[in-house]
């Protein structure tokens, strides 16, 4: 990936601000971007990373402003962390700020703005849950998912993690799931571990982003090849010099990110490719 600073991503604006959902369930919010007069815009509810025990708005950062750069409205949801909130709290909260933000699409992003799930680590995994959850609820209409270095199976093993694992014998990402997943029964939840879900017909396109040397590699292809073999739209792309994904993006200010220039174009084409009005 280039490294030229002409194209490393330029500080968006944002807002910081606290919504009201359900049964007056307050939820805090970072919106970045927006729409001009006249304007439709994608609208994206994005999840940042951290293992699902860790992380906060200023760690999705990064990922918040690509998307904003790509040319989205963007609420970025600051979910409660595990093991105070194991599942399925952090995944009901997403949903209910996903119905809030629909309602309020006009006004955010433009009358009949599309709407996308948006996620890094272990926010991917929330934005994969959520997706599910949308489905089968049969609301709102989703226009994708766009899922990056997605934790999607605790139980991989696959070579991809093996490598970045080396001879440590501890992995933040195995010990991030035992806390989320409250209950072992929960590990069968398609919910909490969409890399088993068995029923995946219903879904929106989904863009899936990983790193060459990425944890998460293996098993977000395998989950896009199981999403293709059920007959659903897949764009992925593999960024060969990503290095230190997922981490990466969490830890470094988005205007200082290497890989800015070619994230912001995969996230711009699916837009391209599949924003509609709805």
């Amino acid at each position: 990936m280039s490294n030229t600073k002409a194209t490393a991503l330029q500080p968006i604006p944002h807002t910081d601000t606290t919504i009201s959902v359900a049964d007056g369930v307050q939820a805090h919010v970072r919106i970045y971007g927006g729409k001009r007069r006249g304007e439709v815009v994608p609208l994206v509810l994005h999840f940042h990373g951290g293992a699902f025990v860790a992380g906060d708005l200023d760690n999705g950062c990064t990922v918040g402003s690509s998307l904003a750069a790509a040319g989205a409205c963007v609420v970025s949801l600051a979910y409660p962390l595990a093991p105070e909130h194991p599942f399925p709290r952090p995944l009901e909260l997403g949903y209910e700020v996903l119905l809030w933000a629909y309602k309020q699409r006009t006004k955010l992003a433009g009358k009949g703005a599309p709407l996308y799930l948006a996620g890094e680590e272990a926010g991917a995994n929330l934005a994969a849950g959520v997706c599910m959850m949308a489905r089968d609820q049969q609301q709102p209409p989703l226009a994708g998912q766009i899922l990056i270095s997605p934790m999607l199976d605790p139980c991989s093993a696959t070579p991809s993690q093996r490598a970045a694992q080396g001879e440590s014998v501890e992995c933040k990402w195995a010990s991030g799931w035992c806390q989320y997943l409250g209950e072992p029964h929960d590990a069968e939840h398609p919910y909490a571990v969409p890399a088993r879900a068995r029923r995946l017909a219903g879904l929106p396109p989904t863009l899936i982003l990983v790193g060459e040397a990425d944890p998460m590699r293996d098993e977000a292809l395998n989950y896009g090849a199981r999403l293709e073999a059920a007959g659903l739209s897949v764009f992925r792309h593999v960024f060969a010099e990503a290095g230190e994904w997922p981490q990466a993006l969490l830890e470094q200010p988005p205007e200082s990110c290497p890989c800015a220039a070619q994230l912001q174009e995969q996230l711009r084409q699916f837009f391209e490719t599949t924003r509609c009005r709805l």
